[in-house]
């Protein structure tokens, strides 16, 4: 047994059902590159879950991409807007001190313990510790029975720490790949050992919590797969077509996402038009680098989940030149919009996309074997576009569809899901009327 097991055992123990709210919280929420997880609020909803929304940070307008996102930023608690006021955050403090003097000090172990390494983790550790009180406190007020946080990183150790002075059980659901660039700093091995049941986007992304966690917990670290609605994408039946091939990117323009890789890629490729949908620090580099290059690219910066439906639907096939990824849900978005998709050997990409079946697979950072790939799908025959785009649609019903994977994460929360259950089944019964 570790250090972090032996602080405190309650929070493994099982639970037939919540018998509060479940308060889901994340960094920034809601986001327009995290569409996911408001779909995976509003599935569990419809399940018959209550579940309301917590976020560090206040969302900037930009990221609030339709009426969808706004909603859920008006319904949102915030929790460095309310920190932020002195008299609150005393006074949050004091409470949680008088509600449970043993769990504000094992909060505070807990927070002293778990910290990244060096002065700057240590400060940011302290202020997730006066921030926990103020979350702490408004579990409480809500009467939250669950808390349960989107990605291993920051706000993880936020939710931890305020789940231990609450004494509320928590969950996690780890991405990847961010997360795993520093397991150790951010203290995966800690989270999984803590937390009532760990969420794998991938079996990728749970093989690698496993290697970095005692084997006692791997029983506790689940698949559940990030979905889509695919009815919303029915509407984008039949490749447009026409002299020009229309490739499609979505997704923020960062370093990571390997963009000028593409811009590569395209070098020499006249008949190709890309659009790209998103936003981020690269954004001005790559303008510049298109225009440089003479590259037929479109930049329309975020757009809303039915604008990019419509991109979906105007587009011959979707493209992804990531240096790293969990499992992307703009794959699945274009796969259910009966898109064949390009995508990178990385992460949990192949659990989704089958190579020369709904999609091509490529080496990451390869822009020649990218070239390649795209020169493949532009000497395709049209029915043979159609299938692979039909088979990617097929691939998605039947494993990435949010509503079922919401029933998943139900069995996980009602604690219905078989003991060591790696993908629990979304048949159980639920803990809800």
């Amino acid at each position: 047994m570790t250090e972090i097991d032996n602080l405190t055992d309650e929070c493994n123990a099982d639970s037939p059902r919540p018998d509060g709210p479940i308060l889901y919280l994340t960094g920034g929420y809601p986001r327009a590159s995290h569409t996911f997880i408001l779909r995976e609020v509003m599935a569990l909803r419809r399940a018959g879950l209550d579940v309301r929304t917590a976020s560090v940070r206040f969302s900037p307008p930009s990221e609030l991409i339709g009426p969808e996102e706004e909603a859920a930023q008006a319904e949102t608690f915030h929790v460095l807007r309310a920190a932020r006021n002195p008299f609150r955050l005393v006074s949050d403090h004091v409470a949680a001190l008088l509600a449970g003097p043993g769990r504000y000090a094992r909060a505070l172990i807990l927070a002293a313990r778990t910290g990244r390494p060096g002065l700057a983790g240590g400060l940011k550790q302290a202020a997730y510790f006066l921030e926990a009180a103020v979350l702490a406190r408004h579990m409480a007020r809500e009467g939250i029975s669950h808390l349960h946080n989107h990605f291993a990183d920051s706000s993880a150790n936020l939710a931890m720490i305020a789940a231990e002075m609450a004494g509320r059980p928590f969950s996690l659901t780890l991405h990847g790949p961010a997360e795993l660039f520093e397991p150790q700093s951010w203290r995966l091995d800690a989270k999984t050992a803590r937390a009532r049941f760990t969420v794998a986007i991938s079996s990728f992304a749970r093989a690698q919590a496993m290697l970095f966690s005692e084997r006692a917990h791997w029983q506790r670290i689940h698949v559940v797969h990030c979905g889509v609605e695919p009815e919303r994408y029915t509407n984008a039946r039949s490749a447009p077509g026409g002299p020009t091939v229309e490739l499609l990117f979505v997704g923020r323009l960062t370093a990571i996402k390997g963009v000028f890789v593409l811009l590569d890629a395209l070098q020499g490729m006249p008949c190709v038009r890309l659009t790209l949908v998103g936003d981020g620090e690269d954004r001005a580099s790559l303008e510049e680098e298109a225009r440089r290059r003479d590259l037929q690219v479109r930049f329309l910066g975020y757009q809303s989940q039915i604008d990019v439906t419509s991109a979906l639907a105007q587009a011959d096939a979707l493209v992804l030149p990531s240096f790293a990824e969990g499992v992307p849900v703009v794959l699945m978005e274009a796969m259910a919009s009966g898109r064949p998709v390009i995508a990178p050997r990385v992460g949990g990409v192949e659990e989704l996309v089958e190579d020369g079946v709904s999609g091509i697979i490529t080496p990451a950072g390869d822009a020649s074997a990218l070239r390649d790939a795209i020169a493949q799908l532009i000497a395709m025959p049209a029915e043979a576009r159609a299938a692979m785009g039909e088979a990617g649609r097929a691939k998605v019903a039947a494993e990435f569809n949010v509503d079922i994977e919401a029933r998943r994460l139900m069995a996980l929360f009602c604690g219905t899901a078989e003991p060591g259950e790696v993908r629990p089944q979304p048949n159980h019964v639920p803990c809800v009327g």
